[in-house]
């Protein structure tokens, strides 16, 4: 990986000198350190070569964040304005990740006081990264027994990835925006301005499934049914056909939502009609996930919803998590010990980890801009989608086994 860390030098009493680190110093010699910052050798494919990272925070002079107190003690070395800082600070519930440092250009180093890390926490870690999107990331598929990788974006492309060697092995530009991408068996589902195209990776036949208008932004597999939401509100649903010209038939426009369909849950599967409309949030409604007997919910209001069942036959709130900025999307999965883990994307480009029922915060990670896609691979692996085009594939770390005496 291309990720560059400070390092702290060895020399006691002495500090980096920022002009240096800028391309600036012309002193010779300088009374501050020169010294090189490696970086680490770049990992290839979606092997085992995720990096640890360090749990200090870094200190900076620039823009203080709004979360966490601190104390700053200056010396003045009456050099051109340069100040030996010494930061005391308390443990800082939200960190961020410093924005210079992930597109290389950070001049503060070590005294930065944003993190240097693509993520904070325990028990997962970074494998690669894959930056070939121009825009925002809509869809991640990793097919059942398939060595590939497909993403689609809003530049107008599916990529398919290697996972052997974590290259992009092909590249279908499809002139217009990805909107979604979904896989199931061996197809691939593309979601487009007013269509859905079907391919099957195994056959390399194509479909074109036509009907909904505007961008198709969600989609779903329940019940041997494809289920679309179109931008005007409706959903589509087709069923598998012994039709000669298509493999899929419609078989249902579901109607109700008056706005754009951006996730979908909570229809009753055999009647393909709606049995009860949810109303506590306040604002858009961006994500909805099952969990166990239960159904979460995010939105741009800024909380996480927890229904469940009550005797009556309907869903009620029994909880409410709220974030500080508004919810992008929700993801679950287990992590290597089996916990349950949810993962919530922020409109802070950021994606907290929390521990299921407790909603204790396990870790968090960092993207560029706001993470709009999680999806879950095989043997550990999963994978992020951030808004700039980067796609993360992150590794859940097996706990070590303890020898019995």
């Amino acid at each position: 990986m291309d990720t560059k860390f400070a390092r702290r030098t060895e020399r006691i009493g002495r500090t980096t000198c920022s002009y240096w680190r800028a391309g600036k110093c012309n002193r010779n010699p300088c009374r501050f350190v020169h010294i090189e910052t490696p970086s680490p050798p770049a990992a290839c494919g979606y092997g085992n070569t995720a990096y640890s990272y360090g749990k200090i925070p870094h200190s900076s002079s620039e823009n203080t964040p709004k979360y966490g107190s601190k104390k700053v003690l200056l010396r003045d070395n009456g050099d051109r304005g340069d100040a030996i800082r010494v930061a005391k600070a308390f443990k800082k519930s939200s960190p961020r990740i410093c924005k210079y440092w992930i597109n290389n250009n950070c001049v503060h180093g070590e005294q930065c006081m944003y993190l240097y890390s693509w993520f904070r926490g325990d028990g997962f870690s970074t494998v690669t990264k894959l930056q070939e999107h121009k825009k925002v990331i809509t869809g991640i598929a990793l097919p059942v027994g398939s060595d590939k990788l497909y993403s689609g974006s809003t530049d107008g492309t599916v990529r398919i990835w290697d996972c052997h060697t974590g290259q992009c092995a092909k590249v279908i530009n499809l002139g217009a925006e990805v909107a979604s991408l979904i896989s199931e068996g061996s197809w691939i589902f593309v979601g487009l301005q007013n269509a859905v195209k079907a391919w099957n990776i195994q056959t390399m036949s194509e479909f074109t499934l036509d009907g909904p208008k505007g961008r198709v932004r969600a989609m779903t597999v329940g019940n041997n049914t494809l289920f679309a939401g179109a931008e005007d509100g409706v959903i589509f649903a087709w069923r598998g056909s012994s039709k000669a010209d298509s493999p899929f038939e419609l078989v249902a426009s579901l109607t109700g939502h008056t706005k754009a369909v951006v996730c979908l849950a909570v229809w009753h599967m055999d009647t393909l009609q709606c049995t009860m409309t949810l109303n506590d949030h306040t604002d858009a409604v961006t994500s909805l996930i099952c969990w166990d007997q239960y159904l979460l919910s995010s939105s741009s209001d800024r909380t996480i919803k927890v229904w469940a069942c009550i005797e009556a036959g309907s869903l009620e709130v029994i909880y409410t998590h709220t974030e500080e900025n508004g919810v992008v999307s929700l993801f679950g999965m287990p992590d290597a010990e089996g916990k349950p883990i949810l993962f919530s994307s922020c409109r802070d480009n950021s994606v907290h980890m929390y521990e299921l029922p407790s909603f204790s915060e396990r870790g968090r990670l960092f993207a560029k801009k706001d993470v709009a896609l999680i999806e879950l691979g095989p043997g550990g692996l999963f994978f992020t989608g951030d808004e700039s085009g980067l796609l993360m594939v992150w590794k859940w770390l097996e706990v070590p086994k303890v020898a019995s005496s």
